[in-house]
């Protein structure tokens, strides 16, 4: 394995982070919502639970998915029932206004990041994807450990760069003006993902 294998892992890697989904519009939000300190605690759970996904893929869980294919439903129904409860929550939160209980415990944010990602296991069946087009067969375990570790870097990394630029108080502002608006907008997004991983294929 050489440095362009983990290159190319990498702009690929920050390609579906950028990407619209439940793990970036839960971190954007958070950030906007309660701090910088926060979001970055959001991220890391993210994060953390993404390089976990990336692991458990290079490990083989793939294989298990195959031979137990429950396990794979019962994660995919759990996350996504989890999804829905957060949706729910932003439609019905969408006109109150910000107050100090908007601010949320760094424990907690991590917490909440954490079981979104560990709530979506087709990570590990993109990351399955991703590592056999880039990554040479036959890695030894240091290899792996170093796509692990540069995994979870990358995750933090990009988290908290987006904590930090929506900490502004011009993005904040702007978000308050049209706070009702844009949580509408991000429950119905979270919760057609959530219906999709439900009965999505």
């Amino acid at each position: 394995m050489g440095w362009d294998h983990l290159l190319a892992f990498n702009l690929t890697l920050l390609a579906a982070l950028a990407s619209p989904g439940p793990a970036l519009l839960l971190a954007l939000r958070t950030s906007l919502v309660a701090g910088p300190r926060a979001g970055i605690a959001t991220g890391l759970g993210l994060g953390a639970m993404a390089a976990g996904w990336t692991a458990l893929a290079l490990l083989g869980l793939e294989a298990v998915f195959v031979v137990v294919p429950w396990a794979y439903l019962a994660i995919k129904i759990a996350g996504a029932l989890y999804l829905l409860y957060i949706a729910w929550g932003m439609w019905r939160d969408a006109r109150q206004p910000l107050t100090h209980a908007a601010v949320v415990p760094g424990r907690q944010a991590f917490r909440t990041g954490f079981l979104v990602n560990l709530g979506n296991p087709k990570s590990v069946l993109f990351a399955s994807a991703v590592l056999l087009v880039i990554f040479p067969p036959a890695l030894s375990l240091t290899d792996k450990a170093l796509i692990v570790g540069n995994h979870l870097l990358v995750e933090w990394v990009a988290y908290t760069g987006f904590a930090l630029v929506l900490s502004t108080r011009r993005a904040r502002d702007g978000y308050l003006r049209l706070k009702h608006l844009f949580d509408r907008i991000a429950a119905l997004v979270l919760g057609m993902l959530g219906l999709r991983l439900i009965f999505g294929r």
